[in-house]
């Protein structure tokens, strides 16, 4: 069986990591008898200086015929002082804009491994294991907005925070889903107690948890979350939040799991499903072969998983990457005296080994 994934290697560590990724992608998939198809395309800041825009149409009409799309990370330095309009980022909120990608879903699990590497306590991460659903393309992020405008006291600007019921249903029903093959409970994440978006919003989670007796639907303010995120991590399985929300809390997550380097993520929704590392480009060691590629490569487990029906390659990925870390692997990035060093070659001739 032959599957088309469209791999962008972006900026940065981004053509070392997503290579590593594709190495381990290909071995695993040998075991569902699944061969790979892989068409390169560019964007971010490669794509501003080969193209004059950070996102080609090409790039897009590809990413829409493929079955997946597997993303290193974008941007840099280099481009800062581009225009607004033209800077790498804007390849991101494209592709999710052109395939429809309404949900990121971000897992925080702590490897027994790395529970040393939090900076909670290691019986409050002992447990840890819980994914992050986040709406993707409404909110406050889309909504309008005014630039600066007026002077002295009185300039100001603004930004609308703005929800649909369907932007709603969709992104719990993707959140019932997800906890109906996990352990069964769903945290809805809102500010109803001020906010009018967010009342719709837990109007809608509580219709949801209506129609799915299924499923344990809790109810937590932002602000509670947050603190719960590093009193009691454990005790979630599936939190469900708005854009906004979910680009603050995800990144609490990631601290509490101790490195950004293992984290993967899958933004997903109606058209093809795209899959990258939490982390950033890290134009500081491009080119040095010391990147962590396990963020990368743990998004191709996601992608097998979720894209290509393939669970076997998936949980051969996942294991490998808990063998090589439990047996003292590690990247400069998370390398601490006694363990095994080694660079991005390293530990991913590592996680092959035991794929």
């Amino acid at each position: 069986m032959y599957k088309t994934v469209v791999a962008i290697d972006g900026d940065g560590i981004g053509s070392e990591i997503v290579s590593a990724a594709r190495q381990v992608m290909d071995k695993a998939l040998e075991k569902e008898d699944i061969k790979i198809n892989w068409v390169e395309k560019k964007a971010g800041g490669a794509a501003i200086d080969e193209f004059g825009e950070p996102l080609p149409a090409d790039t897009i009409e590809a990413c829409k015929e493929a079955d997946a799309v597997l993303l290193g990370a974008v941007g840099g330095p280099k481009w800062d002082n581009v225009a607004p309009h033209l800077r790498p980022e804007q390849a991101i909120l494209g592709l999710r804009k052109a395939l429809g990608l309404f949900c990121n879903l971000r897992p925080v699990k702590i490897f027994p491994a790395l529970r040393e590497y939090s900076p909670l306590k290691p019986e409050l991460v002992e447990h840890v294991d819980f994914v992050i659903v986040r709406e993707l393309t409404g909110g406050i992020y889309f909504g309008e907005r005014e630039e600066a405008s007026g002077e002295g006291k009185d300039e100001m600007a603004w930004d609308k925070e703005t929800y649909h019921r369907y932007e709603v249903e969709r992104i719990m029903d993707v959140a019932v889903k997800t906890a109906q093959k996990r352990r069964g409970k769903v945290t809805s994440v809102d500010k109803a107690n001020v906010l009018a978006s967010s009342r719709l919003w837990r109007r809608i989670a509580q219709e949801t948890a209506a129609n799915n007796p299924d499923i344990q639907m809790d109810y937590l303010y932002v602000d509670n979350t947050a603190m719960q995120l590093v009193t009691n991590p454990g005790q979630f399985d599936v939190i469900v939040t708005t854009n906004l929300f979910g680009d603050i809390l995800s990144d609490e997550g990631a601290v509490v799991s101790g490195s950004l380097g293992v984290l993967p993520s899958a933004s997903m929704g109606e058209g093809t499903a795209l899959y990258e590392p939490i982390h950033g480009s890290a134009p500081d060691i491009a080119g040095r072969g010391i990147a962590n590629p396990l963020g990368t490569i743990l998004s191709a487990a996601l992608l097998c998983r979720y894209s290509l029906d393939a669970p076997k390659a998936a949980d051969a990925i996942e294991q490998a990457v808990e063998k090589a870390l439990a047996e003292g692997y590690r990247t400069g990035d998370i390398y601490k005296e006694g363990m095994i060093k080694v660079n991005t070659a390293g530990m991913t001739n590592v996680v092959l080994s035991y794929v």
